[in-house]
């Protein structure tokens, strides 16, 4: 047999995002010449009642008399309410339509304002409680119906009481007043909502946190938008990576820790056991001994260009897919290159050295322009296509060395070995990958091979470059000005101290690997990085991930998506259509893309299925990955 289920909700700050009454006042005050001064008044009048500081009356009485509101002010309030109402809620529209008619909305708020709203998720006027304004001659607001039960402290119990539900009643609220409902025994149970306002007199209280409808609909296998609520989803961001980053992820309803430095090993593989997302930027290694204690990781973020601190491999087999900002701190990168390469080619590192030493060194010994000069680029992705675009308009002439083949931009000129480029180059500037086969591709002999007087910039990976014989050719004046923003080991925060044989070189610019450290490249990859995590975790699609299989797929309605993630073998693809065909799944769409290890499913099908089928998709052989997106 079962019971029927009663929902009472509130509206101020739950069903809405904001306070009405504060809302209004913003609205009714817009010309008062104290109107900064009476909404501060009104917000703490406001939560001194929600917290039970003071009688709701009073708070009732004390803002009204501040709001000095007419109904055409009411007017202006619906439409701006309509816009303000819970993302949650808005999302779940399923469930105020499905359960109408045991919906109620109990407010302290008024009836004039809630329903004109609430009416637009199915919700019955009947069902909607509230107190109403007394109005007037002229339209003005001068006070509320004090006979309403609502309008008394207490007014929700009594109003519960009045209305003698049968069945289960759940409360969901922000304030002390909902809490009030289940403290006198007429709720089963009181979940503080969060999701616009945290009290924490009132979550103490609670018989369960909601932080968004989606968790309260979870928490009781009712019918939801999404499979999971997000703020089940913890996030985990190390190495100070930038507050946007941090700001979307929250907005988006994540469980969000921020870690200032990056961790060992050891350290990252204890924090990791409960993270579903993990953000980092180059010094944290995510290893296979990581990648094994991750026992709930669905992505990884990594807010910059390369990925060759994880073990992608390993993140594959295990169906954990890994984004990075391939494009957005390209530019920043190529500033720092171009102007270091005129620092250098001007010898200014060392004559602004001697001028904090007092030494007045006025001279144009070894001092050129870069004008005229052969640059050679090593590695012509991204960050080398640009700084030739640059480099070329200040009168550079531009060489690049590439394993693939890229298209030259401009006057560009590809040479046909590497050597090659060595050898002609005035100026050499790195911008290759990480990857273990570059492995000291500069080293002795490489530095051999180059002009005398060479400049060398490496902005790339740390790795690439033999720093000790480097050290060596700078000491013989082989290379006459260096430029290093990475090293073979860099210290994992700011409170390790740097040591570099390359410590002290004359004409040497050493830099704490930031390239890419500008506000407007770390506010792009905040941006960008958390897009394509959220999109993936929403819809499935991985775009721009550097590991797994490429779909691209639009949100749908009316229907839910599967994700299944499988080992790359035969007879996957036939176990997964036994399935269907055996529970008569009707599919609307299917998308399959694969690689030498995995293949990697979306199946979009009806709402209308057997939860049998989730278990059985789970339960094929060689699934490493199944979820219901939405």
């Amino acid at each position: 047999m079962n019971t029927t289920k009663n929902f009472v909700i509130d509206f101020d700050s739950t069903f809405t995002q904001v306070e009405a009454l504060e809302v209004l006042a913003e609205i009714s005050l817009r010309n008062h010449p104290q109107k900064e001064e009476i909404l501060l008044k009104i917000k703490q009048i406001t939560d001194q009642g929600m917290e039970g500081d003071i009688s709701f009356r009073d708070s009732l009485i004390h803002r009204l008399e501040l709001l000095e509101a007419s109904r055409s002010h009411l007017n202006q309030l619906i439409e701006e309410l309509r816009n303000k109402v819970s993302r949650s809620f808005v999302r779940n529209k399923q469930f105020f339509d499905e359960f109408s008619d045991s919906i109620y909305i109990v407010s302290n708020g008024f009836k004039e304002f809630i329903c004109p709203i609430v009416k637009e998720y199915g919700i019955k006027e009947e069902n909607v409680y509230a107190n109403t304004f007394i109005f007037d001659s002229m339209d003005n607001i001068t006070g509320f119906d004090q006979d309403n039960v609502l309008s008394s402290d207490n007014g929700k119990v009594a109003l519960l009481n009045s209305l003698n539900l049968s069945g289960d009643i759940y409360v969901i609220g922000d304030g002390y007043t909902d809490y009030e409902v289940k403290k006198a025994g007429l709720a089963n149970k009181f979940y503080a909502f969060t999701e616009n306002v945290e009290r924490s007199k009132v979550r103490d209280v609670a018989d369960h946190v909601a932080p968004s409808l989606d968790e309260f609909l979870y928490h009781n296998k009712l019918p939801a938008s999404i499979s999971y609520p997000k703020n089940r989803i913890n996030v985990l961001l190390l190495e100070n990576v930038h507050p946007m980053a941090e700001k979307l992820l929250r907005e988006e309803g994540y469980n969000v820790e921020v870690y200032p430095a990056g961790l060992d090993e050891d350290e990252l593989c204890e924090k990791i056991k409960n993270v579903s997302i993990l953000g980092i930027r180059s010094k944290t290694q995510v290893t296979q001994k990581v990648i094994d204690h991750a026992n709930r990781l669905m992505a990884i973020g990594a807010f910059c260009i390369g990925t060759n601190q994880i073990d992608l491999q390993a993140c594959l087999k295990k169906g954990i897919v890994v984004f990075n900002a391939p494009f957005s701190n390209t530019r920043s990168v190529v500033e720092l290159a171009i102007g270091e390469i005129i620092l250098l080619m001007r010898n200014l590192p060392d004559k602004i050295a001697g001028m904090h030493l007092g030494k007045w060194d006025k001279s144009a010994k070894n001092s050129h322009e870069v004008r005229g000069k052969k640059l050679g680029i090593i590695g012509y992705g991204n960050i080398g296509a640009q700084l030739s675009i640059l480099a070329e308009a200040m009168g550079m002439e531009v060489y690049y060395y590439d394993i693939t083949e890229k298209l030259a931009l401009g006057n560009a000129r590809k040479t046909d070995s590497l050597d090659e480029l060595l050898q002609i180059s005035d100026i050499i500037s790195l911008h290759v990958d990480g990857r273990p086969d570059n492995k000291n591709m500069i080293g002795d002999r490489e530095f051999h091979l180059m002009k005398d007087g060479v400049i060398f910039v490496n902005l790339s990976r740390g790795h690439v470059v033999d720093i000790d014989s480097m050290r060596v050719h700078i000491q013989s004046g082989k290379i006459r000005g260096a430029a290093i923003d990475v090293f073979p080991y860099e210290p994992k925060s700011n409170n390790e101290p740097f040591e570099s044989p390359l410590v002290g070189m004359p004409n040497t610019i050493l830099t704490p690997h930031v390239g890419g450290s500008t506000s407007e490249a770390q506010e792009n990859i905040a941006r960008f990085v958390p897009a394509r995590i959220m999109e993936y975790i929403n819809t499935g699609s991985t775009t721009n991930s550097v590991n797994f299989p490429e779909i691209q797929l639009p949100p749908m309605k009316n229907a839910h998506r599967m994700m299944h993630i499988h080992h790359n073998v035969p007879g996957v693809l036939a176990a997964i259509n036994q399935v269907i065909a055996k529970h008569n799944l009707n599919i609307i769409g299917q998308y399959l893309k694969t690689n030498e290890s995995i293949g990697y499913m979306i199946l979009a099908v009806d709402k209308e299925y057997d939860n049998e089928v989730i278990n059985e998709l789970k339960n094929v052989e060689h699934t490493i990955r199944f979820r219901v997106l939405y």
